[in-house]
């Protein structure tokens, strides 16, 4: 069923990004700025109150950074976890890493287009990802580039088959479904089974877990 109303959270210790987040969510049909948060206590104390769809956090803020707001809201263990999206004027991979094993939903720069902000908070708040080669592959990898590893780290397989392996790479480095059918020759329902499958599998509750299941565990990675 489709999200028919969507609140946010928005997290930033910048009043003016804050305006800026909410005037351009707000003007969209269907998506609600219900609070702001200028620092990571404040973010986590709103988020726990007011249980918005989506929190957009920034990972700089005073008293609680956005990594630790991730890993209170939706990190491992946590019961009835929020969808966090966490935004940031830097593009470093161990900012996004450790925001997805905390629990992150998406990865967002502060110089994203407003149409790609809106595009993240929507898959944000179904739960999904927004996984683009011009966001997520490039954050994930290296900027020298990426090889394909033949095997994960040994015990790291998850119990994926050769085709499940095969298509938690391409997501590794940022494929879209459309991309992978054509890589490997599938239907695009095919693919989708698949991922089910694969989340499953790896507990991972969207593409993006997976891409950074894949980084963590060998299935891909950089060439440096």
């Amino acid at each position: 069923m489709a999200q028919t109303q969507i609140d946010v959270l928005v997290a930033d210790d910048q009043p003016l990004v804050r305006t800026g987040f909410r005037m351009i969510l707000g003007a969209q049909p269907g998506i609600t700025v219900v609070g702001e948060a200028a620092d990571g206590v404040e973010c986590v104390e709103m988020a726990r109150r007011l249980r918005p769809d989506v929190i957009l956090a920034d990972v700089h803020m005073p008293r609680l950074d956005g990594l630790e707001v991730v890993r209170q809201l939706s990190g491992p263990g946590v019961p009835d976890p929020l969808n966090v999206l966490l935004i940031t004027t830097f593009d470093q991979d161990d900012y996004v890493r450790t925001g997805l094993r905390y629990g992150a939903c998406g990865f967002l720069l502060k110089d994203a287009s407003p149409a790609l902000l809106l595009e993240a908070v929507r898959a944000a708040a179904r739960g999904d990802a927004l996984v683009s080669p011009a966001v997520t592959a490039r954050l994930l990898r290296q900027p020298e580039g990426t090889e394909w590893s033949e095997q994960p780290s040994r015990g790291s397989s998850a119990g994926l088959s050769n085709r499940e392996l095969d298509i938690v790479r391409l997501v590794g480095v940022g494929r879209t479904n459309q991309e992978i059918c054509d890589a490997l020759s599938l239907s695009l329902s095919t693919v989708k089974t698949y991922l089910t499958r694969i989340q499953g599998k790896l507990g991972g509750r969207n593409r993006v877990e997976i891409a950074a299941w894949a980084w963590e565990h060998g299935v891909v990675r950089s060439s440096r």
